[in-house]
């Protein structure tokens, strides 16, 4: 009923127009009291009420995406036995510009973050680093473990067996932070190319050795329960540095 008698009522061509049309933006906000703070409408006793806002929304343009990202150095500490005279204070700058580690073992340590992750676990350990190598795959490190029947499919398998499955519904963070054994792991290998005094690269070499190093860790156990001893340890010690020479092409 209402529809009929809102129908009958004569709308004039000016009172649509003045109704319908939408007045173009002015180039500047209008002040308080202006004529487009309350507008009249055709109808009546209906006001039409106008106020600028200031609130913007961003817009936005893309849905963000998880993806896989490897930091361009690892977390690293203060190695042991060396001096300030050796470097100055500023460790985290000395790393970088002296003692980089090759792209072979930061990709290493980004895919043993992810592992962490697929097996819902809170923190990156011995273990995860581990997978993380064999996953990378294309240093000698990794071609080693895989001659001596180390495998990821392995790694994985005893990593469940030994430290169990986590909550299914348990998520972990982006970067899972370290153990304090993959943190000691991780400062062994600095420590053994600081040591050395050879310039170049921290190689996945140094990274699976400083594994090995801590004796009570998960992934030291893994490895030897596929037969890796302290003679295969030194024998792969021997080729510590030369994943430097496959980084990079020489005469460029």
């Amino acid at each position: 009923m209402a529809a009929h008698t809102l129908a009958s009522i004569p709308v004039s061509h000016s009172a649509f127009h003045s109704c319908c049309i939408i007045p173009k933006k002015p180039t500047s906000h209008a002040p308080r009291g202006s004529k487009l703070d309350n507008l009249v409408s055709s109808f009546p006793g209906t006001k039409l009420s106008i106020r600028p806002s200031n609130s913007r929304q961003p817009i936005r343009k893309h849905h963000q995406s998880t993806v896989a990202t490897a930091s361009p150095s690892l977390p690293v500490a203060k190695p042991e036995g060396t001096t300030s005279e050796k470097a100055p204070n500023d460790w985290g700058r000395y790393f970088a510009e002296v003692y980089r580690w090759s792209a072979r073992a930061i990709k290493s340590y980004a895919m043993g973050e992810l592992e962490a992750r697929k097996l819902k676990y809170s923190h990156t350990g011995t273990e995860a680093l581990l997978m993380g190598i064999l996953v990378e795959g294309t240093s000698l490190a990794a071609k080693f473990l895989r001659q001596n029947g180390v495998t990821l499919f392995q790694v994985r398998e005893e990593t469940v067996k030994l430290l169990g499955k986590s909550d299914m519904y348990f998520f972990s963070p982006e970067h899972p932070p370290l153990t304090d054994q993959a943190q000691r792991a991780v400062n062994w290998a600095i420590d053994a190319k600081l040591k050395s005094g050879e310039p170049g690269e921290i190689t996945v070499s140094h990274l699976l050795l400083g594994i090995w190093s801590e004796k009570e860790s998960a992934g030291r156990k893994i490895m030897a329960t596929f037969g890796f001893d302290d003679e295969k340890a030194n024998e792969l010690a021997k080729t510590m540095n030369k994943d430097i020479v496959l980084s990079f092409k020489k005469g460029l």
